[in-house]
């Protein structure tokens, strides 16, 4: 089966790279508050060691969780195509953080 490449798969592809980083402050700032710390500890410490960017990634990584489910509910499967590809561009990144340092 071959797959058209069109412009809805990869808006949810730059939907599935982004959606990460954009709710990555929300959860340091939520896991900042439950632990009582300054969210800019937080922040430093997630983009200072790789393998606490890794974690805190794969957290915001469920964001797309959000946008896969809506799009797949409006029967939108190209969008969530790319969301899905968009979450595997991520896995070099877990797999070299995790296994290599």
């Amino acid at each position: 089966m071959k797959i058209k490449w069109t412009q809805k798969i990869t808006l949810g592809l730059l939907i599935g790279i982004s959606s990460p980083f954009v709710f990555m402050p929300l959860i340091l700032f939520v896991l900042s508050q439950s632990q009582y710390a300054t969210f800019s500890s937080y922040w430093d410490l997630a983009w200072s060691d790789p393998k606490y960017t890794s974690k805190y990634l794969s957290l915001g990584l469920i964001s797309n969780l959000l946008w896969f489910y809506l799009f797949l509910n409006r029967e939108k499967y190209e969008y969530t195509r790319g969301i899905i590809l968009g979450m595997l561009c991520f896995i070099p990144f877990m797999i070299y953080v995790n296994l290599f340092l």
